[in-house]
């Protein structure tokens, strides 16, 4: 039934790409027109009241296919930071640390089951707000139904101690490269910049999401009839025993080594972007760094050591390369001279609202975009580019329009059918999608009316 039901959603590059001829098509019928764009400390500022219409310029058709290189061209430097760093997070991940670092906590939390929920969640939430781990946490959902099984939850539970805390971390996106970075970059302000209010919204984020999980947890080993996939697990109940254990290695040395190198980069990382002013050139190449160190002080052979860098960059492929995919778009539209059309229109549409809720409405253009658009660094490159000079004109801080950006592409990846993150996460433990749905939709609710509220806040406040 999945099956089916992905094969009628379109591929995220097939509805990027059907954007792109939309963009083309409109370039002969939207009345092309300008802004006025000055510069003003370090960043391209549209003139507010400057906008005015000129000569057509329609896009031809192989204009329209030449976009596309031209549109990897300009995002050049985004989509290697992606790549590389996705190589280096690779090589981290074969040295084995991660799963050795989840044996020894389970085994120091036996008898004290009621802390495995919170410190998982936790520490799956600094991987989400620091390496933007989504996809990659999809291995240790086996291991988070075992350990959740073996102590009287289900396998929803084990789903959502993993992916709901990695999500949690990934919508507060402290320091995550492939949203917060990306958008930050393309918006012009400082790399990471905003990270108090962040952290801030990320505490009431993981919060809610921990007591949340820990409630249905609760009901499930009081009355095991109240799972919602109890006749799931009747029928996996020969199966219910501690054999996620006997996979992962025991914690040694190296591992601790490998995450005092991670932290110790991660640390230096944060140092370089406040004091140093380093952007993504920097960043890479400090992330190859931390990933090689990784990697020679877990014991990795030289041919694993670059077979893992290379296996960590096909991870994040598919998001890298749609960065390049959805500048296109905008190179169609600034082609056409027809993206300051648009952005004159949701100008005057957002800016019919009250000046405290002009960010709500582009909130929700970000969340309905995600539906279509669930790469976080694609939808950064489609967004952004327009998002940016409308926060510009309606007098909202960019540090604000980054943070419409990030809650409205991170909230509804736990329950969008587009997910693949999530779709991964219900395939490999065995949870059909509306049974999830089912257990979800309430938190959804509440983290975006956790996000509304910052929101808010951060337009009154005037976040920088």
């Amino acid at each position: 039934m999945n099956e089916e039901r992905k094969s009628r959603i379109p591929h995220t590059y097939a509805i990027i790409f059907l954007i792109i001829i939309l963009a083309t098509v409109a370039s002969y019928f939207v009345p092309a027109g300008q802004y006025d764009r000055v510069e003003e400390n370090g960043q391209t500022v549209v003139v507010a009241d400057s906008y005015q219409t000129i000569d057509s310029n329609p896009v031809g058709f192989f204009e329209m296919f030449q976009a596309i290189p031209q549109g990897m061209s300009k995002g050049s430097t985004i989509i290697f930071y992606i790549f590389l760093v996705g190589g280096a997070f690779g090589i981290i991940r074969e040295t084995g640390t991660i799963e050795a670092g989840i044996n020894k906590v389970v085994r120091k939390l036996e008898r004290r089951e009621k802390l495995l929920i919170p410190f998982t969640m936790f520490i799956f939430s600094i991987a989400g707000a620091t390496t933007g781990m989504a996809e990659e946490s999809i291995i240790f959902v086996p291991i988070g139904i075992a350990i959740a099984r073996a102590i009287g939850y289900d396998a929803i539970t084990g789903t959502a101690m993993i992916s709901l805390g990695a999500a949690s971390g990934f919508i507060g996106g402290m320091m995550n490269p492939f949203t917060v970075g990306v958008a930050q970059s393309m918006a012009e302000v400082k790399l990471f910049s905003g990270i108090g209010f962040r952290f801030s919204v990320y505490i009431f984020i993981l919060s809610l999401a921990i007591f949340y999980v820990m409630r249905y947890a609760a009901r499930v080993k009081k009355d095991p009839t109240q799972s919602i996939v109890y006749d799931l697990e009747l029928k996996d109940k020969k199966q219910r025993e501690l054999k996620g254990q006997d996979i992962l290695p025991d914690f040694n040395i190296r591992h601790a080594l490998v995450l005092l190198i991670i932290a110790a980069g991660l640390g230096i990382n944060m140092y370089g972007v406040f004091q140093w002013d380093w952007y993504l050139t920097e960043l890479t190449a400090s992330f190859i760094i931390i990933g090689f160190a990784a990697g020679i002080i877990g014991g990795l052979k030289i041919n694993n050591m670059f077979e893992a860098f290379v296996d960590g960059m096909k991870l994040v492929a598919f998001g890298a390369l749609i960065v390049g995919f959805a500048r296109a778009i905008l190179v169609v539209m600034e082609n056409g001279f027809i993206i300051d059309t648009l952005i004159n229109s949701l100008a005057s549409l957002i800016g019919s609202l009250p000046a405290t809720l002009n960010v709500i409405g582009m909130f929700f253009v970000q969340v309905i975009t995600n539906f279509f658009i669930p790469s976080g660094s694609g939808q950064a490159a489609t967004t952004m580019p327009i998002m940016v000079p409308l926060a510009d004109l309606l007098g909202i801080e960019r540090q604000v329009a980054v943070l419409a950006f990030q809650y409205g592409d991170g909230i509804t990846n736990s329950i969008i059918p587009t997910s693949a993150a999530l779709m991964g996460y219900l395939a490999v433990a065995g949870i059909p999608y509306e049974r999830w749905v089912k257990f979800v939709w309430k938190l959804v609710l509440g983290w975006l009316a956790i996000a509304t509220i910052a929101l808010v806040i951060a337009v009154i406040i005037g976040v920088k």
